[in-house]
């Protein structure tokens, strides 16, 4: 793990955020204003083919986030995070080494051991509570049709999470292992965190650092591991029940962007026809 800290770069922190997102994506421009921000870039895992750049911005105790990737499932909603800890253990965004149990597949449990759990969910709408809303898919954005997202939300956070916003990562997840353009079990089988669910839409498909973590926390015994290792990883502070909930709301929507789809078929035929 010692070359993975080893590619931590200088911390961007006070540059004009016009500099900061001229890498990364086509679409560069997230914001106009000169706030001090950290760029996290966003770099592909599972072989997703998914990249993205991504800011963070705090002023006082609200904290502004734009992502834009691409590479994304065309369609598909996408949970996306901050992982680590605001407790001064060090997390890193892990490689392809970390798939242990060799199925070729870097499931959420494995990721979660090298990045944290997660400490804010980034919804587009609602609560950003990590055992509530870790897994609300149903409030998080959906790639359009050619695989992008563009994100900006400005959230409330605890004065934990500002002395600490080095030490956390921007994890998104969901990938399309077999290509046929929608989260199924035909791709990688079923989700550790709920059978009931696809492997595919809970795997991570990129993750990215704060620029500059390593001047960040000092690590605490080495490598911390998340909580969610041996747990739900996607939400580990989420009860049984608030599990369930969040599996629901998974499945729920799958099926109404499955049945969108197919309503939006249908009437294309029958226009056709006509």
């Amino acid at each position: 793990m010692i070359s993975q800290r080893t590619r931590r770069l200088a911390v961007l922190a006070a540059l004009p955020t016009a500099a900061l997102f001229t890498v990364g994506v086509s679409s560069p421009a997230f914001a106009e204003s000169d706030t001090p921000a950290f760029q996290l870039d966003l770099e592909q895992l599972n072989d997703s083919g998914s990249k993205g750049t991504a800011l963070v911005s705090l002023r006082g105790d609200r904290m502004t986030v734009w992502i834009k990737s691409e590479g994304m499932v065309p369609g598909q909603p996408s949970a996306q995070h901050l992982h680590g800890s605001t407790e001064g253990h060090n997390f890193v965004c892990p490689d392809g080494s970390a798939d242990t149990n060799k199925d070729g597949i870097l499931d959420n449990t494995e990721a979660t051991v090298h990045y944290g759990d997660i400490n804010i969910a980034l919804t587009v709408s609602g609560d950003t509570d990590a055992a509530t809303s870790g897994l609300a898919v149903d409030r998080m954005p959906v790639a359009d049709a050619d695989g992008k997202i563009s994100y900006k939300r400005t959230i409330k956070v605890g004065q934990d999470v500002v002395e600490k916003i080095k030490d956390l990562h921007i994890v998104q997840h969901g990938i399309d292992r077999n290509g046929n353009g929608e989260y199924d079990f035909d791709g990688a089988g079923k989700s550790e965190l709920d059978p009931k669910l696809p492997q595919e839409a809970t795997a991570p498909t990129n993750c990215g650092e704060v620029k500059g973590a390593s001047v960040g926390s000092v690590p605490v015994g080495g490598i911390e591991t998340g909580g969610g290792a041996e747990g739900s990883g996607m939400s580990p502070g989420m009860t049984a029940g608030a599990t369930g909930a969040a599996s629901a709301a998974v499945a729920g929507a799958l099926f109404a962007l499955r049945r969108r789809k197919a309503s939006g078929a249908s009437a294309a035929r029958t226009g056709g026809a006509a």
